[in-house]
């Protein structure tokens, strides 16, 4: 079976389950009010494309890097996802969904994430640096590493135990 063709095509209300686009090139590509569902997008090139409306569920997203791609009315949604040395950089994400996935080794560098939600996710190794976290939250949420000096937490939610994390950058001893 030969390989799709996805760069500079555009895709409007189409469900992608069980594709493998380990390695696609969807430059300039277009993908409104789309779903992908058991799908592989690793290593996937998403060069100026654009990405409305589009959701993510049970997929495999290793090394894309999220903000080369068209931010022009960007919206995303990840449910269940495994997501590892992604990059969310510089890039407005509010009111994005990283539900119940795993987050690991990402980038959050200079990037809006007002009114975001990771509820239930595994931030291991993620990086957030100088990055808005107002409104977000981190209900059990596991093993992130946010620095409250380094980015703005304004009535964002976290939970206990893993709260206690927030204090680790103040190098104190809880007892």
């Amino acid at each position: 079976m030969p390989l799709m063709e996805y760069a500079d095509q555009e895709f409007e209300s189409r469900t992608f389950k069980n594709v493998d686009f380990n390695g696609q090139d969807l430059s300039k590509a277009s993908f409104t009010d789309c779903i992908f569902e058991n799908c592989n997008l690793s290593n996937v090139k998403i060069n100026g494309t654009r990405f409305q409306n589009v959701n993510f569920k049970n997929c495999k997203i290793l090394g894309v890097n999220f903000s080369e791609c068209n931010t022009l009315l960007l919206k995303l949604g990840f449910e269940e996802c495994l997501i590892s040395n992604a990059i969310f950089s510089d890039i407005n994400l509010k009111n994005t969904m990283f539900l119940h996935c795993k987050v690991n080794d990402c980038d959050f560098i200079n990037t809006d994430l007002t009114k975001s939600s990771f509820e239930g996710s595994n931030l291991k190794g993620s990086n957030f640096q100088n990055t808005n976290l107002n409104f977000a939250s981190f209900k059990d949420a596991k093993e992130y590493f946010i620095n409250p000096n380094q980015n703005n937490l304004k009535k964002a939610k976290f939970s206990l135990p893993e709260a206690i994390s927030l204090l680790q950058v103040f190098d104190i001893d809880i007892v």
